[in-house]
């Protein structure tokens, strides 16, 4: 038998996995927390958006720093109008917007230190043979400088694991995800 030849992720995404646009909205009415709007663009090396095809998946914890899920040890104080994960394709400009909150700090992991509010991140795109996965950090954090995960990362390139707050617009956070080239965003191999 001779193997067959390798298929990229996509495209497929915009009538296949993203047809219902409430994939993006986490926090329903009565969610605790922050309510926050976090943009996601998608960009190539050289800062171009990517075809409106690709694909970003979220799974956070919800303000208090819960997981819906069984394997979270206190999936049971889980916000039961915070469902934790979203899908959303993105558009032209390789972007898409999620109705989420504001994650809180999660429980030590591996014995390590609290780690800061982040998102965890998957990517889906033409032309990658799998998904990539990154996570989502918010600036100004003060648990950011301790965060172990986050400090798995070389310093000079941590700054693409953070998301910026857009000036003057409430509680709008922007992150960019650059898929190659000079500041390319850290992605983890999980």
């Amino acid at each position: 038998m001779t193997p067959s030849a390798s298929q990229t992720v996509g495209p497929f995404f915009n009538y296949a996995l993203t047809a219902d646009p409430s994939l993006g909205i986490l926090a329903h009415p009565g969610a605790e927390g922050e309510r926050i709007q976090l943009t996601f663009r998608i960009v190539d090396g050289n800062g171009e958006p990517t075809p409106a095809d690709s694909l970003i998946e979220l799974w956070q914890a919800d303000s208090r720093g819960c997981y819906r899920h069984p394997a979270d040890p206190h999936a049971a104080e889980a916000d039961p109008n915070f469902c934790g994960f979203g899908r959303l394709a993105t558009d032209g400009n390789g972007a898409c917007t999620f109705e989420t909150v504001k994650p809180g700090s999660i429980a030590p992991a591996f014995g390590s230190g609290m780690q800061a509010p982040h998102i965890n991140v998957a990517v889906f795109a033409r032309g990658l043979l799998k998904q990539l996965y990154t996570r989502v950090y918010f600036a100004g954090e003060p648990l950011n400088a301790s965060d172990p995960i986050l400090a798995l990362a070389p310093e000079h390139r941590r700054a693409t694991l953070v998301a910026r707050a857009l000036p003057d617009s409430g509680n709008a956070w922007f992150f960019e995800i650059r898929l190659q080239g000079a500041a390319e965003t850290v992605f983890f191999d999980v």
